[in-house]
C-alpha cells in the first residue's frame, strides 16, 4: 500500500505527513485495517522499542466544576453520580499515589477539577508533589489543575513538577461546541505558559465526540505544532447525565485508525491510550499498543478502568514490556529540546472522562469506508467507587 509506505518512511524522518494523507488514514477500510496497524506500528517501534510507559492518576478535588464542558463528568449541573470532595491532604495524596507506583507506575497524575487553580491551590499542590518527591525517588509528577495564571507554572515547576497537561480536546473551529466558558485560545495560552516555565507540555484529545475527521486532523496538527512531549487521546466516555450522553460513535476500529492517525503526525511523541479504552477498544485494546507507547494503570478520575492487574496481563501477553523508572520515555533529540524535566510525558485528564494505490482515498466524514458506531455499552460505564476520596483500596 503506497501510502503507508509513505507514512513509514515520513515517520522514521520525523517527516509530517500531508492532511490528505492522515485523512486517508481514518478513510482506510476494515479490511485494510490490520495493515494500517502493522505500518504505524514500525514508527512506534523505532522510536519506543516495546516498551509501554504507566501512569498513574489522582484525582485531589472531584466534581465541583464551574466549567461547562459538554463531555465532563464533573461539568456545572452535571447530576452524573460521581463522587465529590474537596483537596485532598498532602499526606493523602501520597497514599494514593503510593498504589500506582508499587503497580508499575512511573509517573503520577496529579488532576484537581475546576476552571484554574488560585495561588492558594497551587501551594496545596506544590507540598502534595514535595511529600510525593520524598517518599518515591525517581516518580514523576505531572500537574493538571486547569487554566494556568502567570507564574504558575514557573512555581509548580519550582516544586518539583515534571509536566504539566492541558488537553486542546477537539479542533479550533468546534472548541464553541464543546464548551462555553472557556475558549480553545484560553487552553492553547496554558499549554504554552507550562513550555516556557520548563514544564514537560503535554496536551491531547477527546475523540467520539461527533467530530469530523476533518476536525480529529486539525487537533493532532495542532498538538504537534505545539510541540507537545505528550498525546493522550480519549476516547469519549458518555456519561448520562452530560450533554453528550447520546454519543456512542466509535467501534475499535475507528480507535485503532484515529490512534494509527496520531501517531503517523506524532511519530517520536509520546501516544497514550487514555480515558476510554475499554468502552471503545474492548477486545482490540492489545492491537493498540502497537500504535500507542503509554496507557494509565487502573481508574480514571471518575470512572472505573480496567483492573490494573488485567493491563499487565495485557501488557505481557501482547510481548510488550513496562518501561522502568530508569528508562527514559522520548528519544534522546527531544529530550534536548527543551522540554524540561526531559522525562517524556505529561498526562492527560480523561474524563472518566483527543497518495496511492490500494488504499482508499480521503473521504468526506460518514463515507462508507468509516464503520458504523456500535451499539451503546451503558454497560461498561462505572462510576469510580474506590481510591482516591474514598476508604476502599485503589485499582492499581
Amino acid at each position: 500500500m503506497d501510502l503507508l509506505n509513505t507514512l513509514v518512511d515520513k515517520g522514521l524522518r520525523r517527516e509530517l505527513p500531508t492532511r490528505d494523507e492522515a485523512l486517508a488514514v481514518l478513510s482506510t477500510s476494515d479490511d485494510e485495517l490490520l495493515d494500517v496497524v502493522a505500518a504505524a506500528g514500525k514508527v512506534r517501534r523505532h522510536w519506543f522499542g516495546r516498551r509501554v510507559k504507566l501512569n498513574y492518576l489522582v484525582n485531589l478535588k472531584s466534581g465541583l466544576c464551574p466549567e461547562d464542558c459538554s463531555y465532563c463528568s464533573q461539568r456545572l449541573g452535571a447530576d452524573t453520580g460521581i463522587l465529590k470532595y474537596t483537596w485532598l491532604k498532602p499526606d493523602e495524596a501520597s497514599e494514593a499515589a503510593a498504589a500506582g507506583l508499587a503497580g508499575g507506575a512511573k509517573r503520577v497524575c496529579l488532576v484537581a477539577s475546576g476552571r484554574g487553580p488560585t495561588d492558594r491551590d497551587v501551594d496545596r499542590v506544590s507540598d502534595t508533589i514535595k511529600a510525593i518527591k520524598e517518599q518515591n525517588e525517581g516518580v514523576e509528577v505531572c500537574a493538571c489543575l486547569g487554566l494556568l495564571s502567570d507564574g504558575q507554572a514557573e512555581r509548580l515547576r519550582g516544586a518539583g513538577a515534571d509536566a504539566y497537561n492541558h488537553n486542546l480536546n477537539t479542533s479550533e473551529s468546534t472548541y464553541g461546541d464543546i464548551t462555553k466558558t472557556h475558549t480553545y485560545a484560553d487552553r492553547v495560552d496554558t499549554v504554552q505558559k507550562a513550555h516556557a516555565a520548563g514544564l514537560s507540555a503535554c496536551s491531547g484529545l477527546i475523540s467520539g465526540m461527533g467530530e469530523t475527521d476533518e476536525d480529529l486532523v486539525d487537533v493532532v496538527f495542532a498538538l504537534r505544532e505545539l510541540d507537545a512531549d505528550s498525546v493522550p487521546v480519549n476516547f469519549l466516555i458518555p456519561f448520562e447525565g452530560t450533554p453528550l450522553a447520546k454519543e456512542w460513535n466509535l467501534t475499535p476500529q475507528r480507535c485503532l485508525r484515529i490512534l494509527a492517525m496520531v501517531r503517523f503526525v506524532c511519530p517520536d511523541i509520546e501516544v497514550r491510550i487514555a480515558g476510554g479504552r475499554e468502552l471503545h477498544l474492548r477486545t482490540l485494546q492489545p492491537l493498540a499498543l502497537h500504535l500507542a507507547n503509554s496507557i494509565f494503570l487502573g481508574d480514571y478520575l471518575t470512572s472505573e478502568g480496567q483492573a490494573g492487574k488485567a493491563d499487565l496481563e495485557m501488557i505481557a501477553d501482547a510481548g510488550f514490556e513496562v518501561e522502568s523508572a530508569d528508562q527514559v520515555t522520548l528519544p534522546e533529540h527531544r529530550r534536548r529540546g527543551g522540554c524540561g524535566s526531559g522525562s517524556g510525558s505529561g498526562t492527560d485528564a480523561p474524563e472518566g472522562s483527543g497518495c496511492g494505490s490500494g488504499c482508499a482515498p480521503a473521504e468526506a466524514p460518514g463515507s462508507a469506508a468509516q464503520a458504523e458506531p456500535g451499539d451503546a455499552r451503558t454497560d461498561l460505564v462505572a462510576v469510580r467507587r474506590r481510591g482516591a476520596g474514598t476508604d476502599v483500596a485503589p485499582n492499581a
